[in-house]
């Protein structure tokens, strides 16, 4: 059968066509030599056995090193037993690791024949820097060393020592091979292969295949290299009165590793305070066989770390490790402090006083001795003297009530040793002269310097007190300091100062006895540029010029002052242009611009910490024919609204002259258009009747039936009357207004009215005219009802009446239209031309 094989080199996969299974052992290779140097030339050969009857006897034998490309060997030739012979040269080898291959061409593709596998490095060098210890706690002798650089070849170590005299001039008794473990440099001889007292020659043996190599011999006696083990350290406890009178102490003693009891030993102690910074102190030539140790003159120091190690005394060997750390206080001494105070009061109610006090430490030597807490008391003279305690805190702050006899209290820093000094706090009143000019400034982003000019009474000194101005920040403990000379009048305030944060100062002079009103300033700590800037707004543009205006920001407590502003324009060209403001300005008018162009503009506001800009704002100049065209359409609008009004007042007038403004009757109530008081006029009729007939005494406004009306024709005989006597005809007296109560109208119906006349000849008959009309009461006459139609008419008999024809030179016998009671109720404007109605 034949099938397809694969082979992994170094991440490269070859795959070829296997022979058949009977034919596998054709090829063969042999590597002269197998393993080489690093770069050194290797020379190979692959036989093919004539045997192989499935290849071709003249099968050309092809080679391949790792995955470089396939390449025809230096020379193939026939061996006298029919055997194919290809040799290759490989002039230098590069791989540590490689393979060889073997091919010949088969069909489409090549045929592995054999394969071997190259090694190529470094011959071992020689082991350096070999040392030898003796561990009693293994009870062997321990040696190891450097094996030199890689030879990336298996390399094997090995520990070859004998037994000598003197100084190992003379080979003595073997001592067995110590072969080191894979990748390890270090190799034992056990007690039992040793002599002690008696020296030994000692060496390392490195091998390869390339060769071997040995280290240079080291002689001496196993006793010699000892290394102890490091002692055992303990806390010595002392009594309390040697405590008390010997303070700022360490006792301890320690105990030898008990295999090493027996030798004499010499040891080293180091101590460390467990301070950021501290660095170890050493303590030399202390006796292994001292059984207490005595450290005194340390400084105050939480908890100091002690370490010990040893070595053979007056002998050859090596240190001991240092020992486990063992941690101990030192004894206290008492505080040797200064107790800087300041205090506020607060008056509760006529007898109690709330006083918050402070105070700060100031240490009067370079070991001060260790605070444990502070002890705020007042003297009673009611207790016979014994003290009252107000206060008993690690705090730097204390409040409490004042008794209203007490005048002073007292204060003192205590520890297990004992009390400092006592500070007596006296409770100052405000009087003197305050500073002037205070001001502050921040330096960099954790300090502020504060000045002041001094009072015109110069005090002893000053106190200065800072604190967060925030609501978000818990102000009840405040930083504080006491300047003593009073002569100073700036500081530099460096504790408890973070950056771009609001503080308030306050500074207040110290007289003997009294101090100074406060004075209080804020400030920035670490100051930095304007948030913002104030936004720019146009408030006029022309075509050459633009004006800008701005609100500036209302000013804020401890605010950064402004200094100046710049403006800054650009056209669509990025022609830019700036120019600088004074801070009082709030406009500002841009000129020499281009018509119809389009500029970015941006507004800068500057302080002494940096500078900001405001959001940008893009205007637009107008162009000169957009205005002429701007003009243009508003002259025309104004003529156009001139010319509406005047139509408007025109038809007006007109509509009055030609057409009174009369309702429709038929749709209005009749009351609604009645004045309250007619007009003192009598109304003639001179066609008709002489200055004897009575004036017109009353109108009645008639209801229409639902049922419809006809209108008689032939009834009254009216048909000579003028129509505007037989629309309107008026009877009796004007001055008497009619109080007739009319009916309602139903809904739906038509309102009509009517007219009573009164004969002239014929007081007792009356003739009645109806209208129907719904069109202005100047038409044509209109026929009177039937007698069946308005049955409240029937109280008298009816007459025919006959008028008189009219006068022609009369355009209206009732003369103007307004004398007609119905437009008596309305406010007719242009009266003085009805005459000619």
């Amino acid at each position: 059968m034949v099938g397809l094989g694969a082979c992994t080199l170094t991440g490269v996969t070859l795959i070829f066509l296997l022979l058949p299974r009977s034919l596998e052992s054709c090829g063969h290779i042999e590597i002269s030599p197998p393993v080489v140097r690093l770069g050194d030339p290797v020379l190979a050969s692959c036989t093919i056995s004539p045997n192989c009857s499935k290849l071709d006897q003249q099968a050309k034998i092809l080679w391949r090193l790792q995955d470089e490309p396939i390449q025809p060997g230096d020379r193939q030739h026939h061996l006298p037993d029919g055997t194919q012979e290809s040799l290759i040269t490989l002039p230098h080898l590069n791989y540590t690791q490689a393979f060889l291959f073997c091919l010949v061409p088969w069909e489409d593709s090549v045929q592995l024949l054999d394969q071997a596998e190259l090694h190529a490095g470094y011959p071992p060098a020689s082991p350096s820097n070999l040392s030898c210890l003796m561990h009693l706690t293994t009870n062997s002798l321990v040696c190891q060393w450097e094996p030199g650089p890689e030879t990336h070849l298996p390399t094997s170590f090995i520990l070859k020592s004998f037994r000598s005299r003197a100084d190992c001039q003379y080979q003595g008794d073997t001592i067995p091979d110590c072969v080191a473990k894979k990748r390890q440099n270090n190799c034992s001889i056990p007690r039992k292969n040793l002599l002690l007292y008696q020296y030994m020659a000692i060496w390392v043996q490195a091998e390869n295949m390339l060769g071997s190599s040995e280290s240079p011999k080291l002689c001496l006696d196993p006793m010699d290299v000892v290394k102890l083990e490091p002692p055992m350290l303990q806390a010595l406890d002392i009594g309390p009165d040697v405590v008390s009178h010997q303070p700022g102490c360490l006792w301890l003693s320690w105990k030898p590793w008990k295999p090493s009891e027996y030798m004499e030993q010499e040891c080293e102690l180091r101590y460390q305070p467990q301070l950021k910074g501290a660095n170890w102190t050493l303590v030399f030539h202390l006796p292994s066989s001292k059984d207490q140790f005595e450290l005194c003159g340390l400084h105050q120091a939480p908890v100091y770390t002690l370490q010990m190690r040893c070595i053979r005394s007056s002998l050859p060997g090596f240190w001991s490790p240092w020992s486990p750390g063992l941690q101990l206080r030192p004894t206290m001494k008492a505080p040797t402090i200064r107790l800087d105070t300041w205090c506020q009061k607060k008056q509760l109610d006529p007898g109690t006083v709330s006083v918050q006090l402070f105070w700060k430490p100031t240490p009067l030597q370079e070991d001060s001795g260790q605070i444990q807490g502070y002890l705020l008391s007042w003297s009673s003279p009611d207790h016979q003297g014994q003290d009252i305690h107000l206060c008993n805190t690690t705090q730097l702050s204390c409040i409490f009530l004042l008794p209203s006899e007490a005048q002073n209290v007292t204060l003192v820093a205590y520890n297990k040793a004992g009390t400092s000094s006592p500070t007596t706090v006296v409770f100052l009143e405000n009087e003197g002269p305050a500073v002037t000019g205070l001001h502050a400034m921040a330096q960099d982003l954790n300090t502020i310097w504060v000045d002041w000019e001094a009072p015109s009474l110069l005090p002893q000194g000053y106190l200065i007190e800072w604190e967060m101005s925030s609501p978000s920040y818990n102000n009840s403990y405040k930083s504080w300091m006491i300047e003593p000379n009073g002569n100073i009048t700036g500081i530099l305030l460096k504790d408890n100062i973070n950056p771009f944060q609001l503080y308030r100062i306050t500074v207040a002079p110290l007289y003997p006895g009294i101090v100074g009103p406060p004075v209080n300033v804020y400030t920035f700590a670490g100051e930095r540029a304007p948030p913002h800037a104030p936004a720019l707004h146009l408030k006029h543009v022309g075509t050459t010029w633009a004006q800008l205006e701005w609100v500036p920001e209302a000013p804020r407590l401890g605010m950064i002052p402004l200094t100046h502003y710049t403006i800054f324009w650009a056209d669509a060209g990025d022609h830019s242009f700036s120019v600088t403001l004074n801070i009082s300005l709030h406009d500002f008018v841009l000129k020499h611009l281009e018509p119809a162009s389009l500029y970015h503009v941006y507004l800068m506001a500057t302080s002494r910490a940096g500078s900001t800009n405001s959001t940008g704002l893009t205007l637009r100049t107008l162009d000169p024919s957009d205005l002429n065209i701007f003009l243009g359409i508003l002259c025309l609008v104004l003529l156009s609204t001139t010319c509406v009004v005047t139509w408007l007042c025109c038809k007006r007038r007109g509509k009055t002259s030609f057409w009174s403004d009369v309702p429709d009757p038929a749709h209005s109530s009749l009351s609604s258009w009645l004045p309250t008081i007619m007009t003192e006029e009598t109304f003639q009729l001179p066609s008709f009747w002489d200055s004897s007939v009575p004036s017109i005494t009353k109108i009645t406004e008639l209801e229409e039936d639902k049922k419809p009306t006809h209108w008689d024709s032939e009834s009254s005989g009216n048909g000579s009357l003028p129509a505007l006597v037989q629309a309107y005809v008026l009877q009796g007296d004007p001055r008497e207004i009619s109080n007739q109560s009319q009916p309602p109208s139903r809904t739906g119906d038509q309102v009509l009215y009517g007219q009573v006349l009164e004969s002239p000849t014929s007081p007792g008959v009356m003739q009645y005219i109806r209208s129907d009309s719904t069109q202005p009461l100047l038409g044509g006459p209109t026929p009177s009802p039937k007698s069946y139609e308005n049955i409240w008419f029937h109280s008298r008999p009816q007459e025919t009446f006959v008028p008189q024809p009219p006068n022609q030179e009369d355009d209206c016998v009732f003369g103007p239209p307004f004398d007609f009671p119905l437009f008596q109720g309305l406010q007719v404007h242009g009266v003085e031309e009805q005459g000619g109605f």
